[in-house]
């Protein structure tokens, strides 16, 4: 049985968008604040705590205005951090731009120069790769629930050889050697593949190069949001690496989270078409528990919760029912993170309502 989404509520009347610097505000008086000031003094501990160990920092964003901030002793607010796969979100972004502008349609097969005509992958939609169930062969993680996963060890794995070993200089490329194992829509495989083949399509519609692919991933998102501490990475052959590498603020990912909470306007202007936010948070079928929608993480449970996940415990939460975004940054081991997990679930349930 599929559950209804949550409405995603309009930006606050009167209330200035933060393009130029965030709004600040104080918190709702509801607020469970002694879990909320428990969670971050055991966050931002010395010596840093054996569980979470390193948090950058935090933002949590509520009706509009910064409610919570608070950074690691030697963090600024506009120090930048590796979002890891928190990038497919923008990958997710990216594709959504260009359908808004009638360049894409997710309905349509992948064009992938690599695959020989009568190849059975020349069937694979945009729509499959976005939601995880193309069919490829991709070995990176298993999942274990609540967005914690268990990557597979360098000697099976499709991702390290992508990111930092033969594939390092042309991710996409790479990429477009993936076999096809089953047929789409039958099982769900977690696949930063598919992001870099996504954003690779992106680049080729917009045309330019990386530097056509650069002048539109700031003109059509970074500058309306006021992104301005957000630094993309590219690999050798002008690839975004959609999957995970942009750099930025903690500010920054709030900004990128409140545009999908705000259903994809910001300030007046459309960036993303109308019914893309519904689409990327309604979960997959396939996808384990229904916890994968299409480039976002979803979180079952009565806030609405839809996510931006990345390694090392990077968190972008979204939440329609309280009206927040919060931003967890940081260095969690790969073993660990599932105490960064709940951290970010305890945060988050700081905020419901109480009887106060």
């Amino acid at each position: 049985m599929t559950t209804a989404l949550l409405p995603l509520a309009p930006h606050p009347a009167g209330l200035r968008w933060p393009t130029a610097s965030w709004p600040v505000g104080a918190l709702d008086p509801r607020v469970d604040r002694a879990a909320l000031d428990a969670l971050l003094d055991h966050a931002f501990s010395l010596p840093e705590p054996d569980d979470l160990e390193r948090t950058h920092g935090v933002v949590v964003v509520q009706r509009g205005e910064i409610v919570v901030e608070r950074y690691a002793h030697d963090v600024d607010p506009d120090d930048t951090f590796l979002s890891w796969s928190m990038a497919k979100s923008i990958t997710n972004a990216l594709v959504g731009i260009c359908v808004r502008r009638g360049e894409i349609d997710i309905s349509q097969p992948i064009p992938v120069a690599e695959w020989p005509a009568g190849d059975p992958r020349r069937r694979i939609t945009i729509d499959q790769l976005l939601r995880m169930v193309d069919g490829l062969r991709f070995r990176e993680a298993e999942h274990l629930g609540g967005g914690a996963v268990r990557y597979y060890p360098e000697a099976e794995s499709d991702v390290i050889p992508m990111l930092f070993g033969e594939g390092k200089n042309d991710v996409a490329g790479f990429a477009a050697t993936l076999p096809y194992q089953v047929e789409p829509e039958t099982r769900w495989n977690y696949n930063s593949g598919a992001s870099n083949l996504l954003s690779r399509l992106v680049a080729q519609t917009v045309g330019g190069g990386e530097a056509g692919m650069r002048a539109f991933m700031q003109r059509e998102l970074f500058d309306p949001l006021g992104m301005k501490t957000a630094k993309p990475r590219f690999d050798a052959a002008g690839n975004f690496m959609g999957s995970s590498h942009c750099y930025c603020s903690a500010r920054d990912f709030a900004r990128f989270g409140y545009l999908y909470l705000r259903d994809g306007v910001w300030d007046g202007q459309r960036i993303l078409p109308e019914g893309w936010v519904d689409y990327s948070r309604t979960p997959t079928p396939q996808a384990p528990d229904g916890t994968y929608g299409a480039h976002f993480w979803v979180i079952p449970g009565s806030l609405g919760l839809f996510c931006c996940n990345g390694a090392w415990g990077q968190r972008t939460l979204i939440s329609p029912k309280l009206d927040l975004v919060a931003v967890r940054l940081g260095q969690t081991s790969p073993h660990k993170v599932d105490a960064a997990v709940r951290w970010c679930k305890e945060l988050v349930d700081a905020f419901r309502p109480t009887a106060n």
